[in-house]
């Protein structure tokens, strides 16, 4: 059971305001959400865990390593190169 003083230590933590009336309403609402942890505590460990509902695969194509641009062919497009590289904006003065 969660006691209206473990509410306020928490809407303190959480840097929050809160009324009477709402630390009632959150003490029963924390109450609900942690009675979910009793049922997940009654599943068989026996079980493995679903990631998903349905079985997905990966529907890319293989990643197969293969030649890459040559030096040449990147910079082709280029509006600024020099050297052989590529030329940005000066941002550090």
């Amino acid at each position: 059971m969660v006691s209206i003083e473990e509410v306020y230590h928490v809407s303190r933590l959480a840097k929050l305001m809160i009324t009477d009336e709402e630390a009632q309403r959150f003490r029963k609402e924390f109450e609900e959400i942690l009675s979910y942890f009793d049922i997940l505590d009654e599943i068989d460990e026996s079980i493995p865990p679903t990631f998903h509902v349905l079985e997905i695969s990966n529907i890319f194509r293989e990643d197969v390593a293969k030649k890459g641009l040559e030096q040449s062919e990147a910079l082709l497009n280029s509006p600024r190169k020099e050297e052989g590289y590529f030329v940005g904006p000066k941002v550090v003065e």
